[in-house]
């Protein structure tokens, strides 16, 4: 299974519906809290080139917010790239 890294922070509600949407699909989630290491913050902004959060990847494919994984999800997408069958 693919490597899912998600930044977020603590008190994010769009990071908490991306972890319950990807907790549905029986995947772990690596997090990283840019509201605790500003360092991964920067990180996270030079991957992504987004300040906002949740900003997910699966393996090196950036997947991007919440809404984005979302959109993934409806139109049958994120399964493939969860199995590896992208």
């Amino acid at each position: 299974m693919p490597k899912v890294i998600m930044y977020s922070t603590g008190v994010c509600p769009y990071c908490v519906m991306a972890e319950r949407l990807l907790a549905s699909k029986g995947v772990s989630i690596e997090k990283i809290r840019v509201d605790l290491d500003p360092a991964q913050r920067e990180i996270m902004m030079a991957r992504s080139q987004r300040r906002t959060v949740p900003q997910i990847f699966i393996d090196d494919y950036h997947v991007g917010g919440f809404d984005d994984l979302s959109a993934l999800d409806r139109a049958g997408k994120l399964e493939p790239l969860l199995t590896g069958g992208n």
